[in-house]
């Protein structure tokens, strides 16, 4: 991995763990989450018109990394309704990498290495650690956490494999975003049957910030996929878990033990391992 791509993949990181952070600090996630989708659609509307279309052997996967994105999102929701954020997003995370790696184990037969075994036994040994213990999250917000993790795996690999197809990566992004933003209103509408925003409020602006900043974070993801093997970019990806437990210890309160800090980052040492050896 060269020094450019290496400072994209920690650039991505740090914001990822900020926009969550700016998730988790709303009262009502599901409305925020939802104000976070128009940035995308805003952005990109413009730019679908001037890039051209990705190939078409990439649009299943489009259709595919959207759901699973919109998913991802909701699950995200009910993950940080009871949680704290250094206590959630290191299980969201740690358990991506993990899933993947046994899922290949399990479905495909494929042998493990020395690396993955020890990052299945970091990333299991931190995730116990974080769901236990006091202050632990509870039952429902585990579970969320748990499923999260199960939808960044499935569009991260989708994302790896659709990119490649679709010719441009720009043009790739550019219609998840559209399709993303379609579909996060589309799900807001029919569980709460209707939405309001008010675009002078500090709120929408607040979560149009986040929004912007989540497009950032994927733009760079994905670009950074076309210029790297999937596997090292999935792995330093993760690193995030410790900038969201500092950010959360810095500008939410949240308590950071050293029991946690140990917790976060034997987990991104095990992804780390569980993603290089892809």
């Amino acid at each position: 991995m060269t020094p450019p791509v290496l400072g994209l993949v920690l650039c991505a990181a740090i914001l990822h763990a900020t926009w969550n952070a700016m998730l988790r600090s709303r009262a009502d996630r599901l409305w925020s989450v939802t104000v976070m989708s128009f940035a995308a659609t805003f952005l990109a509307i413009p730019l679908a018109l001037l890039l051209p279309l990705p190939a078409r052997a990439s649009w299943p996967y489009l259709g595919l990394s959207a759901i699973f994105q919109l998913v991802y999102s909701l699950c995200l929701v009910l993950a940080y309704r009871h949680a704290e954020l250094s206590r959630v997003y290191p299980i969201v995370r740690g358990c991506a990498p993990l899933l993947v790696t046994l899922g290949a184990a399990m479905v495909a037969g494929e042998r493990l290495s020395a690396a993955a075994l020890t990052g299945i036994a970091l990333v299991s040994s931190g995730i116990i650690s974080m769901a236990s213990g006091k202050g632990r999250p509870d039952a429902a917000s585990i579970s969320a956490a748990l499923a999260t993790g199960l939808m960044i795996a499935a569009y991260t690999v989708t994302d790896g494999v659709g990119v490649r197809l679709s010719g441009n990566s720009y043009a790739y992004a550019t219609w998840i975003f559209l399709l993303y933003g379609m579909l996060v209103p589309l799900a807001y509408v029919s569980i709460r049957r209707g939405l309001s925003v008010d675009w002078r409020a500090a709120d929408t602006r607040n979560a149009l910030g986040a929004g912007l900043i989540q497009i950032v974070t994927y733009g760079t993801v994905v670009f950074a996929f076309t210029l790297s093997p999937i596997g090292p970019v999935a792995a330093l990806r993760e690193t995030s878990v410790v900038f969201a437990s500092l950010i959360g210890r810095f500008f939410l309160g949240e308590s950071l033990t050293p029991r946690r800090l140990c917790a976060c980052l034997m987990i991104a040492a095990g992804a780390f391992c569980l993603g290089w050896r892809s």
